[in-house]
């Protein structure tokens, strides 16, 4: 799914950019006829420069966490009965084809296995939800702890779900492909657990580049450095199947006091403009708060970090976002449009699905 409002939202920015070259002509003008000073004017040209480049960044970079509005102050899907999705109904992937948007999201019993349920609407807020699930644990390295926390991008005519297998021992990256989102065809493991250039431990949280650059597909993922904090990875591929590590260490670290000090990890697949790769993704500080961050990395080089947030844009406030199977948590892991505004699905303590909007105008300085 592209995102339709990045560049949509984007266009106003020119106005900003032409604004700021007048501004800076005049002031340089002023300072260098009250002062005359050649430094003065390379030092303020410089700063001018900077902010024209910020102004240049897609205007999502700058929500605030007064902007991100939640739609409903209660969870649009709940545990429910006694048998799969009775435990917890959280982390779901959302597609919009037409007029739908389609969820699935991991459902747990209460013997802590995860199956994946089916959900559709036609608003984005109200689901209705098939009775049975539609991707269940069937391999050995799923079995007795299930698969979880789907992310789905649409490559050609084919669905592409990322997804944890986790057999109660190890949780691994892997792959899935379909063409309705109901009938699965499993890739088989992605990124074995324990192994890599940094990695040291599980694997999870892939989240796809819809489009090729410099010839290959890219997927950012979550493993688990020497210091036992989870980090961002990111890996290439030319069949989606096969897949190289890019990096000698993290292309997103943790950042010690920060809100993602404990745990970097993808959100939704990234969305594209001309220019950049924008990801949102989920941190956790040392306290294990769960809040939401934006990075950007250069489409031509998905290496190359562009930006980041300093604060999270989104965080638990709610009670049921507080209190569930893991407190203190949303973690956003859907990304759908509506009316011009992102729409961010997440989980709300492990264990309830929420839906926030992105509210306008998202730059501000």
């Amino acid at each position: 799914m592209n995102f339709p409002s990045v560049t949509e939202l984007t266009r106003p920015l020119a106005k900003r950019i032409a604004w700021l070259r007048m501004e800076g002509n005049r002031r340089e003008f002023n300072i260098s006829a009250k002062r005359g000073g050649t430094s003065l004017r390379n030092t303020h040209r410089r700063v001018l420069q900077s902010l024209a480049i910020l102004a240049a960044l897609p205007l999502c970079l700058a929500v605030t966490i007064n902007q991100v509005k939640r739609l409903s102050l209660t969870p649009i899907i709940v545990p429910q009965g006694q048998s799969w999705e009775s435990a917890g109904t959280f982390n779901p992937a959302v597609v919009q084809i037409g007029e739908r948007f389609v969820m699935l999201y991991r459902a747990q019993d209460t013997q802590g296995t995860s199956r994946l349920g089916y959900a559709e609407s036609t608003d984005g807020i109200h689901f209705t939800r098939r009775p049975e699930p539609v991707f269940v644990p069937e391999t050995d390295y799923e079995k007795d702890g299930g698969v979880e926390d789907p992310r789905i991008v649409k490559i050609g005519d084919l669905f592409y779900m990322t997804y944890t297998g986790y057999n109660k021992k190890d949780a691994q990256l892997c792959l899935a492909a379909s063409k309705d989102l109901i009938h699965w065809e499993r890739k088989g493991i992605l990124l074995p657990a324990y192994k890599g250039n940094w990695n040291v431990g599980w694997t999870k949280s892939g989240a796809i580049v819809a489009d090729k650059s410099n010839g290959h597909y890219w997927m950012y993922w979550l493993g688990t450095a020497a210091d036992h904090t989870d980090q961002m990875g990111l890996s290439f591929s030319d069949d989606l199947v096969h897949w190289t590590e890019a990096t000698p260490t993290p292309v997103l670290p943790s950042r010690p006091g920060k809100f993602d000090s404990r745990v970097v990890e993808p959100g939704p697949p990234p969305q594209l403009t001309s220019t950049e790769i924008i990801l949102i993704y989920n941190g956790a500080d040392d306290s294990l708060v769960y809040r939401t961050g934006i990075a950007v990395f250069d489409r031509k080089d998905p290496r190359k970090l562009l930006y980041r947030s300093d604060i999270p844009i989104f965080g638990p406030e709610l009670d049921w976002e507080k209190r569930g199977q893991v407190p203190n948590v949303v973690f956003v892991e859907g990304l759908a449009a509506r009316n011009g505004k992102a729409l961010l699905y997440y989980g709300g303590a492990d264990k309830y699905i929420g839906v926030a909007e992105v509210e306008g105008p998202l730059i501000s300085f």
